[in-house]
Order: C-alpha cells, then structure tokens, then sequence
C-alpha cells in the first residue's frame, strides 16, 4: 500500500475530505505543493550533517538532559520507543529544537517552553539561521495542515487554532547510523511506536528506511522528491474519537549507510484540555476519552521513552 498525496497550496473544496479520506485510514500521507522553499529544505540538511559530523563531545555540550526544558542533544541509542521488542536502544542520534522562548518571559515557566541549546556558531557557521528559517516555514505549513484538518471535520477554517494559540512545536533534525537494523536481535534505526501528539511533518533524505504498519503487515514508506510524510498522532485520535488514525511506524536501516532526516511536531498548547471534538461523537457513537492536559500527557510520554529525560533537571 503507497501513500497518496495531498496537495496544499490553499484549502479547497475537494482537499478536506480527501485529508479526512486519508486521515481515518491506516497509513500516513504524503504533501506537495507544499510552498517551502527548496533551499530552506537542502539548508537545514546542510546544517544537520555538519552538526552530527562534529565530536560527540561538541554534542553532548548541549545534551538535552542539561536542560530543564530537555531541548537539545540526545545521544545514539538514548530512545528506546519500542522497549519490549528492542534490546538496545534506537540506532540515531537527535536534536531538541523547540519554539524558542525568552528565559525571563512568563511563558518560559512552563514545561517545554524556554530558550533552546545550541552548538557554537564557529564549530557549525549558520547553523541557527538554518534551522530557525525551516522551523518557520514549518509552523506556516502546520497552520495550513490545521486548516484542512478543520474542515474535513466540517469545523471553521480556523475552527482548531485556539488550541494551538502557543503550540509546543518542536524541530528534530536526526541521523542513524550506517548499523543494519536486525528486527530478529531487537536492534532497529527506531523502535516501533505511534507519535504522541496531533500532527508530525517529516523529511527525510532519499534513503529508504520508514516503515508503517498496515493490518499486522511492515509496508515500506517510499521518499517522494518534493513532498513531506504526514503523519498524524495519538492525541489527535484521541481527539477526533476515532475518526483519525495514528498508525505504528519504525525505521529499519537496510542500506548500510548514514541517514538524515527532519521530524517538525507540532502539538497544542500546553495548557490545552483536549476532549472528543462533538462533531465526531452520535448518540450511536458516545466520546470514547475522558478529557486530557495535553501538556501532562505529554511528559508522561517523555518519561517513559527517553533514557535521559528522568535524569534531567526538574520539568515543572
């Protein structure tokens, strides 16, 4: 099974329900026309590799476990998203990048929110400029998600956007790699797992590795040129009661090589309380979720999947 394609220049009539169509199946999707530029897309790769090229101890400088907002560096094999299965953690290493706050503003005092580490600009020129152009472009692409999200729940255009009024949106540059993932001995690129929140943008370089999970089946996620994978989350299942779907994904490294890609979540606010939307409940279909702090549920999620993150200073 392929996933299709959405395009996204502007909502219009005939995509909501084709994202509505494709949402409430089992498998991601894919968009083009997406309107990011493809020099802010190749830029934050340029960025990515010269970061993860530089000494693991430039890195761990910025380990995220340094910050009480666990934003930057996670070393090789510190997630472990699939720890029944897996007998040593994932084969890639990551960067926190998250909205980035004011140490001193009054929304800094919340979890998630703060300023974010950063490698030294003379060990990686540019870096920042790079990864802040493309978490822009990013947060742009997100809304215009949301939108047709929206309305393929027969919501307002903008019926979700008070939910999203201070997003915790986070930018993860990743790379595995070059070990092949070995499923039988428990070692994968990424442990199975089904994202946390509502809405992931993924990029990834032209090495084959993502899989989805499709009726007990592992189908291959093909890169695509000029278009992100879609993927959307437990929360915004939870949300819609069903309607969407989260699906199960891995990464398996077949090709013995290093492989760079760019995860963009995007989430609600912190303080958000996330119950079954009524247009997705009838008296035949009650709300299956008791409502939820979005904010809670996901350092729940945190504690449970990263090594470092129970370590770390104090989240509250």
């Amino acid at each position: 099974m392929a996933a299709a394609a959405v395009e996204c220049p502007q909502p219009n009539q005939r995509q909501p329900w084709k994202c509505r169509k494709l949402a409430s199946r089992t498998d991601f999707f894919y968009v083009r026309n997406h309107g990011v530029p493809p020099e802010v897309l190749a830029a934050q790769f340029t960025a990515s590799q010269a970061f993860f090229a530089l000494d693991v101890n430039h890195k761990l400088d910025i380990a995220a476990s340094k910050s009480k907002i666990y934003r930057g560096y996670t070393a090789m094999a510190d997630e472990k998203l699939d720890a029944g299965n897996q007998s040593q953690g994932d084969t890639k290493e990551g960067l926190y990048i998250g909205r980035e706050v004011a140490a001193d503003a009054e929304e800094a005092s919340k979890s998630f929110h703060g300023p974010n580490q950063w490698p030294p600009e003379d060990l990686v020129p540019g870096f920042r400029v790079a990864m802040e152009a493309y978490q822009a472009a990013m947060m742009q692409l997100a809304f215009r998600l949301l939108r047709l999200l929206a309305l393929a729940l027969k919501l307002p255009p903008e019926g979700l956007h008070a939910d999203f009024d201070r997003p915790i949106a986070t930018l993860r540059p990743l790379h595995y790699g070059p070990e092949i993932s070995d499923p039988e001995k428990g070692i994968f690129g990424c442990g199975a797992h089904s994202d946390y929140g509502v809405l992931t943008i993924l990029a990834s370089d032209t090495n084959k590795a993502l899989q989805i999970e499709v009726a007990g089946q592992w189908v291959d996620v093909e890169p695509k040129p000029g278009c992100f994978i879609i993927n959307l989350g437990d929360m915004l299942q939870r949300w819609t009661n069903d309607l969407f779907k989260s699906t199960r994904h891995r990464v398996i490294s077949v090709c013995g090589r290093d492989r760079y890609s760019t995860a963009f979540f995007f989430e609600p606010s912190f303080e958000t309380m996330v119950s079954v939307l009524p247009q997705c409940c009838t008296p035949e279909r009650p709300a299956k979720y008791l409502p939820m702090k979005f904010g809670d549920y996901l350092l729940n999620k945190y504690q449970q999947t990263h090594g470092s993150f129970e370590h770390s200073p104090s989240l509250g």
